[in-house]
């Protein structure tokens, strides 16, 4: 096997790597260790920890390298997504944190079965343990990317080496573990990104200039067509379905709530969710820059890019191409650091929320007996193992999509299966009950499933009129807004009957 680095950038990202994994581990050893420590950090951890592990939740590796393959590939009508993150974030503090606060559960979907019975709890807690394998398994996918060029081997096999050391550290770890690192490895993915971008800039012919020259040219600082097409990816098309997701991410993910739970107060939780989400907008908006910067760099010296990098099926593997082949001695190490950082961050963080889930709203739900702390320690171990494994093969499965950004969010509103939807009609109906939530969901199912696979199966032939005209992003927004309109026009429906009957 032949290296492509120089033994300096082996290095420093081998000798990153190490340090992660036994800094993570080490908290396993941490004498009179709880469950509750391994869940929410025994809800003691400082503000400015929680938010930089909130924002490297947002960042993850689809974000370090996807954004700038995204950018590479169209324009910045993608960078839309994270101007909806200030006005998700404000609904948050306002009336998600104080919720969760209040409610004092290590499950988000606790409040779900208090208002709704057991089934909407399992409902929405399988949605979310589907939507992290998606997700993990993109991370892991994109990850792989960079180490193939730094190394050469097999994509197949990079993706198990990675998912089973980010395994070890957070399945050993704890949310601890998580959090912590997270903050060591949010520092270093700014930092990192910073330094490429500053190297684009200084490195073309004519001056940084340039970019903009060439991308202007180009179109590629467009944030998106601003009419109102559904069908297509425009501007009011991304800031509606980002604001959706958001949304979701901030009131019903578990990513999110569990570190609520973290904070030594409500007003720290709601400091930290300020925190991360605010220093996510400008930080993707340096990844759109990279992006557009690579496209410039290679428009005006397209000797440097070899033949089968060329087209732009090949956007999301310019990036990782540009850190080995491009960047000084020592520089490459710390980028492709920086990108194991920002994608174990998210995976980490998945690892260790979904082994929550299944152990508060799984395991223990239907496991009568008074469980020990020993056995829970087990069950969360094991949960998060097993999770890990399964988004392995998610990771396999994702090397022959065309951009692992559009696969993402595809697989994202598809197994969101309108849980926002349930929970903003627990959240602001008082007056409807299980009985027409259960409706509601089932019939926000029928729908999410006729806008996901129509497109697919219903190709051509006479069918092909009934298949789904809208775009793909929109499946979130069109099945949350059926589910919460359904429950609630159900429950006016339901409460006249019985008005006219008395």
């Amino acid at each position: 096997m032949q290296m492509n680095l120089p033994i300096t950038d082996l290095v420093v990202f081998f000798i990153y790597m190490i340090g992660i994994l036994f800094f993570g581990v080490s908290f396993y050893f941490k004498k009179g260790r709880t469950t509750d420590d391994y869940m929410v950090g025994g809800g003691r951890l400082p503000s400015w920890a929680i938010g930089m592990s909130i924002f490297a939740t947002f960042v993850s590796s689809i974000s370090f390298l996807a954004l700038p393959g995204k950018a590479y590939l169209s324009n910045w009508n993608s960078f839309v997504f994270s101007l909806s993150i200030p006005i998700a974030a404000l609904i948050a503090v306002k009336f998600f944190v104080p919720l969760y606060r209040k409610v004092q559960s290590k499950s988000a979907y606790y409040y779900l079965e208090s208002r709704f019975g057991p089934w909407a709890r399992t409902y929405a807690s399988i949605c979310y343990l589907l939507t992290q394998l998606a997700r993990m398994g993109t991370i892991m996918y994109l990850l792989a990317l960079p180490t193939n060029a730094l190394l050469g081997w097999d994509i197949g096999t990079i993706i198990i080496v990675t998912g089973v050391f980010v395994i070890i550290y957070a399945a050993m770890g704890g949310i601890e573990a998580v959090i912590w690192t997270d903050a060591i490895q949010g520092i270093v993915l700014i930092g990192g990104a910073i330094a490429c971008l500053l190297f684009i800039m200084f490195s073309m012919p004519q001056g940084p200039m340039q970019i903009v020259e060439v991308g202007q040219s180009f179109n590629k600082f467009s944030l998106g067509s601003f009419g109102l097409n559904f069908k297509e990816s425009t501007f009011w098309g991304i800031l509606i379905y980002g604001l959706f997701i958001n949304l979701q991410n901030f009131g019903i993910d578990q990513n999110y709530v569990q570190r609520y739970m973290c904070a030594k107060t409500e007003k720290e939780a709601i400091k930290s969710t300020w925190m991360g989400s605010l220093l996510y907008v400008p930080v993707s908006l340096l990844f759109f820059l990279i992006g557009t910067a690579l496209f410039a760099y290679y428009k005006v010296q397209p000797e440097l890019l070899p033949q089968e990098l060329q087209g732009l099926e090949a956007a999301d593997r310019i990036f990782p191409y540009f850190i080995v082949e491009a960047l000084p001695i020592g520089m490459t190490g710390l980028l492709i650091a920086s990108i194991f950082a920002a994608g174990m961050s998210t995976i980490s963080t998945s690892i260790n929320s979904s082994a929550t889930v299944i152990l508060t709203d799984h395991f223990k739900k239907y496991h009568k007996d008074k469980i020990s702390s020993k056995m829970e320690f087990r069950i969360l171990t094991g949960a998060a193992i097993l999770m890990g494994l399964l988004s392995i093969a998610v990771a396999l499965a994702m090397t022959n999509v065309k951009s692992a950004l559009d696969a993402w969010w595809a697989l994202s509103s598809v197994f969101s299966g309108g849980v926002l939807g349930l929970f903003l009609l627990s959240f602001l109906s008082k007056r409807v009950q299980r009985f027409e939530a259960g409706i509601a969901v089932i019939v926000g199912i029928i729908v999410i499933a006729w806008m996901s696979l129509t497109p697919v199966f219903l190709t051509e032939g006479e069918w092909q009129e009934f298949s789904n005209p809208l775009h793909v992003n929109l499946t979130i927004v069109l099945g949350t807004c059926v589910i919460f309109l359904t429950g609630f026009l159900l429950s006016l429906i339901i409460k006249k009957n019985k008005t006219s009957q008395i």
